[in-house]
């Protein structure tokens, strides 16, 4: 039989390059095998198949991404939780893929897989959350959000169940206290019948569901639809995009 060798081994011997550039150009996605692109420096090639460099081929790494992902409701329940010793939320990678991403994505960035490797869940996960999420490699936009994420404003969606108790809504725009810290006034108003629309600067896991109960509702689901200047618009459940470079939160 033919014996098939490590890409990286290949690409150092063709090339004429040491086996970390070799990785390099590799996981940057400039080698193709018989035209198609694989970004896997350990993927393994029979001696007859073609492996070409394409021009431009760089050596430098790329800047760390940041996605935007529409997480559908109930989706993680049916995820086994996992996560690695550095944070990294390793039950979410499965969602990024190229068939989920959005039509409206105008990054221009080829879907590698180093690009699932440290990233960080920059936004909380509770029960019955849904919407925007981010994810990144980026520590700036990671100290935007969890470090500075006091400051940044998060639009909600609530949907509730029960009846609004006497002086109810004057009690959710209220500064309150929710795990023996002050928390900032919220801007609370209903949107139609049975859901309720939240700008609250950094909600803490189950701040909101306090919130309401204390008013005498109870929460059946939620759904974040914008993070400080960034809205949900665009990307349908279970899409994601990159984040494009002049986008801030």
């Amino acid at each position: 039989m033919t014996e098939s060798h490590r890409l990286a081994k290949r690409v150092a011997e063709q090339f004429q390059c040491s086996r970390r550039e070799a990785t390099l150009y590799i996981e940057g996605g400039w080698i193709r095998v018989d035209g198609q692109m694989v970004d896997e420096a350990g993927a393994r090639v029979l001696p007859g198949q073609q492996v070409e460099r394409l021009p431009g081929a760089s050596l430098l790494e790329s800047a760390a991404l940041t996605i935007m992902l529409h997480l559908e409701p109930g989706l993680l329940a049916n995820m086994p939780a996992a996560a690695s010793a550095d944070g990294e939320l390793l039950s979410l990678q499965p969602l990024i893929t190229e068939a989920a991403r959005a039509p409206g994505d105008r990054s221009g960035i080829a879907l590698l897989k180093r690009h699932l490797r440290g990233l960080t869940l920059c936004t909380p996960l509770e029960s019955g959350l849904s919407g925007l999420l981010v994810l990144t490699q980026d520590w700036h936009v990671a100290r935007k959000l969890l470090t500075d994420g006091g400051g940044v404003e998060q639009e909600i969606i609530v949907d509730v169940d029960g009846t609004l108790l006497p002086g109810g809504m004057e009690r959710l725009n209220a500064a309150q206290t929710f795990d023996g810290k002050p928390q900032p006034a919220a801007k609370v108003s209903w949107q139609n019948e049975g859901r309720l629309r939240f700008a609250v600067k950094g909600p803490q896991n189950g701040q909101i569901a306090h919130m309401c109960g204390q008013s005498g509702l109870q929460v059946r689901s939620m759904k974040r639809i914008r993070l400080g200047r960034l809205p949900l618009a665009g990307l349908a459940p279970g899409q994601w995009r990159f984040l494009l470079g002049y986008e801030r939160f």
